[in-house]
């Protein structure tokens, strides 16, 4: 909502905003020229000459400011068909699929910004190459965005071009199930146009099988061109920042897009191997008593393992080398480990914990020590039957009799109720040479203020 803010503003619109209650992003907004109103919504929050109202999709009907701007016959869209305008005027390049989303837009963002495509990017975190901000506005015909699936958030979109990393389960509140989410997915490549291009991720079963099933023949009948990419693309010279196979795959996916469009490996490598990342994904804090700390946004049990395979990587040699296969970790003749992986995870959304239960409880095989906090609830995405059926508490017991099963002697898995605890007992264990992954899509990423943390 707040890159869509920013676009308007960018168009010397004037721009006010109203929440519940202040934020940091609301902050920072209202620094660059938008008017915040914090607290209850009332209808008069709705200025005389406003002339088109957006809106989040968690927004009830019967909201007092959205009533009030019906009732006055103002123009109202979702967040979705507001940006769903905006596809049908740019050369949209949309980024969708249920992980790498923000990862994969930030890399064809900055290729194409290196490459003078000098396009407009609405992407849904934080970028140091855009000044910390979530919106680039460019001068071009091309449009760069994140395309959520979420409540079918992406059937609004009409783009050019789709990258689609992958598909599975998630977001179970409002799908049934993964043939739901395939049928969805399917109805949304359906809004290419016959000069469209699909990329897609060949090694991704889900994938394949939309194009198997919807488009048998696809050399012959579908509408668009498919271009695939895997994890054996050469690359030449790519050495990137950001660890993991999965950001790999996501470089892969951005370099298919670019050589689409004409862009030379050079351009692309050397704007990738100068990305830093971005905010919340695997991003580097700082130190506490000499370990690594990063926060991460990974909630879904997918991310949690491709996260935590990557963290481990960084880990001293001979700690790297114990995979979670092993029952007993190697140590140093002094016989103190050359270092722990620990993950501080955060689980989002009772409903995603509940569904995906037996995934989640095998996430964490890569972690040493692994501690859980309570289930951030989402407010108007939860069922009060469910909460009463997942804790963290059951997810933890879970994990240590995996644990024991599968004799992994060396790991640990406590729940502590909240971030003052988790902050306390971090401080007391952590030692030089661990990583420490602050990981989740809620509110914990403020636990890093907690930690004393050296850059």
């Amino acid at each position: 909502m707040s890159a869509l803010a920013r676009f308007y503003l960018s168009r010397h619109f004037l721009v006010s905003g109203s929440d519940l209650a202040g934020s940091e992003i609301t902050e920072i907004i209202k620094k660059e020229g938008v008017k915040i109103i914090i607290g209850p919504h009332r209808s008069s929050n709705i200025a005389m000459d406003t002339n088109l109202v957006i809106y989040s999709a968690a927004v009830e009907n019967k909201n007092p400011e959205l009533a009030e701007a019906k009732k006055r016959k103002i123009k109202c869209q979702t967040y979705a068909e507001a940006l769903g305008d905006l596809t049908k005027k740019y050369f949209t390049i949309a980024v969708s699929g249920t992980h790498g989303k923000s990862t994969t837009t930030a890399m064809i963002a900055l290729i194409l910004t290196k490459a003078g495509f000098d396009p407009t990017v609405i992407i849904g975190t934080k970028l140091r190459e855009f000044g910390g901000s979530n919106f680039r506005l460019g001068k071009s015909k091309y449009l760069v965005i994140e395309a959520d699936e979420y409540d079918a958030s992406f059937l609004n979109y009409w783009p050019k071009i789709i990258v689609l990393t992958n598909i599975e389960e998630d977001h179970l509140d409002y799908y049934r199930d993964i043939s739901y989410i395939l049928a969805t997915f399917k109805k949304y490549i359906g809004h290419l146009s016959k000069n469209g291009i699909l990329i897609t991720n060949k090694e991704d079963r889900n994938i394949q099988k939309i194009i198997q099933n919807f488009y048998p023949e696809r050399s012959r009948r579908a509408k668009f061109k498919i271009q695939n990419y895997n994890s054996e693309l050469k690359i030449d010279e790519l050495n990137l920042k950001i660890p993991g196979q999965h950001n790999f795959l996501n470089a892969a996916a951005a370099i298919t897009l670019a050589r689409v469009l004409k862009i030379s490996d050079r351009i692309s490598v050397k704007a990738l191997n100068n990305f830093n990342g971005t905010w919340r994904r695997f991003e580097y804090k700082g130190k506490v008593n000499g370990a690594k700390v990063f926060d991460d946004y990974a909630h879904h049990p997918t991310e949690i393992r491709a996260t935590l395979q990557a963290a481990r990587t960084l880990l001293p040699e001979r700690a790297r080398r114990a995979s979670r296969r092993l029952k007993v970790y190697p140590l140093t003749s002094s016989g103190y480990k050359q270092g722990r992986l620990w993950c501080i995870f955060q689980p989002h959304q009772y409903q995603r914990t509940y569904k995906l239960f037996e995934q989640f409880v095998g996430a964490f095989d890569d972690a040493d020590k692994t501690i859980l906090l309570p289930i951030f609830s989402v407010a108007g995405r939860e069922k009060e039957s469910i909460k009463k059926k997942v804790s963290s508490k059951k997810l933890a017991a879970e994990i240590k009799k995996r644990n024991k099963k599968l004799k992994y002697k060396e790991k640990s898995v406590i729940y502590l109720d909240s971030f003052k605890k988790c902050a306390g007992h971090l401080k007391k264990n952590l030692k030089k040479g661990d990583v420490a992954v602050i990981m989740g899509a809620g509110d914990i990423y403020l636990l890093t203020q907690k930690l004393k943390i050296r850059n």
